[in-house]
């Protein structure tokens, strides 16, 4: 089977409503479209789905990682401890605040931060621990927490792709310290480009939008001044009204997304794939949103590379992606004195990791199609 015998199934794909449609088209027609009524509507609805803790949106869910450190207090002379296994956001902010990244392994298993090597790593320089959710999936917060709160450590949770995810039925965002969401044309909730932080308090709220706006602060008709040095993060009106339509559908995105995962781990049962060894995420379907379906492959059990393998899914007509190589192998991060053989699992698993289509419009017939087409692939270029 080629592409051109059949539509193209990528790796993700927005759901994006008429009526959402017709409400950025009232944004774009009311004269107002930077910040203003509606992402004051957006910032209400997201603190209600968080349990009524303050919330502030901004452009992307880098600054609200940036933002969230500054707030934490973290700058120069601290460390702060975060995974290899991430987009490279993660760690690049630390450095725009002049501290220092630390990384920690990861469990090869849930593919999250390692919280024994957690724990090892902190020193009297650590200041915050930035754990990561990859694909909506949650660390033990618990555990977490309880490390946090021995260690008098600030926890800003990167939960970019955690939107809709739990912990033992609380939603994450209700629970915890600094909270950092994005909204990306990639993520279970987008606004376009965005993101959200989730705070403890008024004070910390009114901290968060002096940042997202030049550090400025009005009152009354005239007055302004300006005591914190701020940038620019602000979310327009327009990306509020998607977030706005995307949020009302939530529950139903992200029981779709489990519904689809049990169906990859159904049809990968017993195939040549699970033969052969291809790695599945943890089958965790009460606390991950499913953001993403991630395998890992057996590149020592196979003929072709991974950029080979991807390779032969798009000439199937099938979409994937990697996600991610590990961040202290960078050049960036070489050049700091990071190496290859720290961080044994995140290296293995951001070599080996295949991200398949996982989106809101699929169908169980288009999962039964991506894993046929790895079964097939397995097949034909599996060794012995």
């Amino acid at each position: 089977m080629t592409q051109s015998s059949v539509a193209f199934l990528p790796f993700v794909r927005p759901e994006i409503d008429e009526e959402t449609i017709q409400g950025v088209v009232d944004v774009l027609r009311s004269g107002w479209i930077t910040t203003g009524p509606q992402n004051q509507a957006f910032e209400a609805a997201l603190s209600g789905f968080c349990g009524g803790r303050p919330v502030r949106t901004f452009n992307s869910g880098t600054a609200t990682l940036e933002i969230g450190l500054r707030i934490a207090g973290v700058g120069p002379g601290d460390e702060v401890i975060t995974t290899p296994a991430s987009w490279v956001s993660t760690s690049n902010v630390i450095y725009e605040v002049g501290a220092t990244p630390v990384f920690a392994d990861i469990d090869p298993i849930t593919r999250n931060l390692d919280l024994d090597k957690l724990e090892a790593a902190i020193t009297p320089r650590t200041k915050a621990i930035i754990p990561v959710y990859l694909a909506g999936l949650p660390v033990d917060m618990d555990r977490l927490y309880a490390i946090a709160r021995q260690h008098k450590l600030r926890v800003i949770e990167d939960a970019a792709q955690a939107f809709g995810s739990t912990w033992n039925g609380k939603r994450i965002g209700a629970i915890g310290d600094i909270v950092s969401f994005s909204f990306h044309a990639n993520k279970n909730l987008t606004s376009i480009e965005g993101g959200a932080l989730v705070l403890n308090d008024e004070a910390e709220a009114v901290l968060a939008q002096k940042y997202r706006l030049q550090g400025i602060t009005r009152t009354g008709f005239d007055g302004m001044d300006c005591d914190v040095l701020g940038g620019k993060y602000n979310l327009t009106d327009v990306a509020a009204r998607v977030g706005l339509g995307q949020l009302r559908h939530i529950e139903r995105f992200t029981e779709q997304r489990r519904k689809l995962a049990r169906a990859y781990f159904a049809h990968f049962e017993g195939g040549a794939a699970a033969k052969l060894g291809v790695g599945l995420p943890v089958a965790d379907f009460t606390n991950g949103n499913w953001h993403m379906f991630q395998i890992t492959l057996p590149l020592e059990k196979l003929a072709v590379s991974r950029a080979q393998f991807m390779e032969q899914l798009k000439e199937r007509g099938i979409g994937s992606g990697v996600h991610y190589p590990a961040i202290h192998l960078f050049t960036l991060y070489r050049e700091r004195g990071f190496k290859p053989g720290m961080f044994p699992h995140a290296e293995r698993f951001g070599a080996t990791t295949v991200t398949l289509p996982l989106f809101t419009q699929m169908t169980e017939d288009d999962v039964a199609r991506v894993c046929r087409a790895v079964n097939e692939i397995c097949e034909q270029y599996g060794k012995g």
